[in-house]
């Protein structure tokens, strides 16, 4: 019987331990949970609305959204950095605009999986040309009018330009991975503010991938300054798409233009329009960027298609432009090529202006008169003019979401040349192919093809 009970009571013993042990593991599990911080909530969207200056170094984050009411300026000293993913808006009523003054840094540095959005603050289906200023950058570069510094155009009041001392390699920032949409007022006639203007930009800034899109002026103009830029889509602007003046002396490469049949300005809608200054001077430093591998397709899909009667050339050099093109097509314009002025012609002549291994296609003129035709057709200059549009084999570049690159056999494939010395500089990416793009469609992942409907 000893024996028995002493078995028994073994195991009534082993179950009490194992209990006490199983409550106490649960006992210690439920300490340990009960002692872990809770984890932080999510963040929570806010919309923040910015005003007048900006004088410390400032950050906007992709969790907010930020209203543009009015002009906004980054001043001399501060530097405003927008992460990757963030949406601004531009305020109607108050014509919210963005300003970087001299001094002032912008660091906008998206991805293409997350790009940078400036657009408009109405509703989807409700935005339209010029419902907010745009992005102004001001630099310390120099600039052709007296003095070396004057007043940005759009009358915002800031000032451009390195006076007597510019600093040509002037560092205003970085622009990469952004869409400008919806942007561009009518300051005043013929003072507008442009999707992305540039006065007396460094070369120290760094500006590619841009979209600026459904612009109310021009969708890039730049006023002097050096800075140079790759990747930039101009949709469906309203006035030029490419506009320097003032000296602009920068480089830029990989550009694509498509326009729309109805929308253009009463001055007169190009491609390209380039002025030394507005009187035509000799002033220094004068007028001379260098473009290649750009591809402009304006509002005309065949040559006889009817557009805006404001639309008037691809290209459109005056006033003692020594602008150059490289590389580069053009097709759907009234007018292809028109050199304006004895000076313009003068320095085409003298090969401070050039145009070469270049194509004009499906327009119902060419070229504005015998001058631009005998210059174009040097054969030295590799120039080359195709009757239809249809001939360049490009896939859609009309389509709703466009495609631009060339099908298997375009001309367009091969005959680019950076033999000239205008593009020896490590800044040109060589390529074999003539316009924007070879077998790489770079605006895939960042663009968008129809802000209009767009929820931000």
């Amino acid at each position: 019987m000893k024996k028995i009970t002493f078995l028994f009571q073994s195991r009534q013993l082993s179950r009490i331990l194992i209990l006490a042990l199983v409550s106490a593991f649960v006992l210690s599990s439920c300490k340990k949970k009960d002692d872990e911080p809770e984890p932080d909530p999510d963040p929570v969207e806010t919309t923040i609305t910015v005003t007048g200056n900006i004088t410390t170094n400032t950050t906007w984050t992709a969790i907010n959204k930020y209203v543009l009411s009015g002009f906004v300026y980054v001043k001399d000293g501060a530097t405003l950095t927008i992460e990757p993913g963030t949406v601004i808006f531009g305020e109607k009523d108050t014509k919210g605009t963005l300003i970087i003054e001299r001094g002032g840094k912008i660091m906008a540095q998206g991805t293409a999986a997350k790009p940078i959005v400036f657009t408009s603050k109405m509703a989807p289906g409700s935005r339209n040309y010029g419902d907010w200023g745009g992005i102004v950058i001001c630099g310390k570069a120099a600039i052709n009018v007296t003095g070396g510094e004057a007043e940005i155009e759009g009358g915002v009041g800031s000032i451009y330009g390195g006076g007597a001392n510019p600093v040509d390699n002037d560092n205003s920032g970085v622009l990469s991975y952004v869409r400008i949409e919806f942007a561009g007022i009518p300051f005043v006639q013929d003072k507008e503010i442009n999707g992305l203007t540039c006065g007396g930009v460094g070369s120290g800034t760094t500006i590619d991938h841009i979209q600026v899109s459904y612009c109310g002026d021009d969708s890039y103009e730049w006023f002097g300054g050096k800075v140079n830029s790759k990747y930039l889509i101009s949709y469906k602007a309203w006035d030029d798409d490419f506009d320097t003046d003032y000296g602009f002396q920068g480089m830029i490469q990989f550009g694509v233009v498509l326009r729309d049949a109805n929308i253009a300005d009463v001055s007169g809608s190009n491609g390209f329009e380039s002025d030394n200054d507005a009187s035509g001077s000799a002033n220094l430093p004068q007028t001379k960027p260098v473009f290649s591998n750009i591809s402009i397709f304006g509002p005309k899909t065949e040559s006889s298609t009817t557009v805006n009667s404001n639309y008037k050339r691809a290209m459109h050099l005056r006033r003692n432009t020594a602008t150059s093109v490289f590389n580069s097509i053009f097709t759907g314009y009234p007018t292809g090529l028109f050199i304006d002025g004895t000076a313009s012609q003068t320095n085409a002549t003298n090969d401070l202006l050039r145009i070469e291994n270049c194509r004009l296609a499906g327009m119902s003129t060419f070229f504005a008169s015998q001058f631009e035709r005998d210059y174009f057709k040097t054969p030295s200059r590799n120039n080359d003019t195709l009757a239809t549009q249809n001939l360049l084999m490009v896939t859609a570049p009309y389509a709703a979401t466009p495609n631009f690159l060339p099908q298997t056999g375009s001309p367009l494939l091969s005959g680019a040349s950076f033999t000239n010395s205008l593009l020896q500089n490590t800044f040109f990416t060589t390529t074999t192919y003539i316009g924007a793009m070879g077998t790489t469609d770079w605006t895939q992942g960042w663009a968008n093809w129809d802000p209009q409907n767009t929820v931000y």
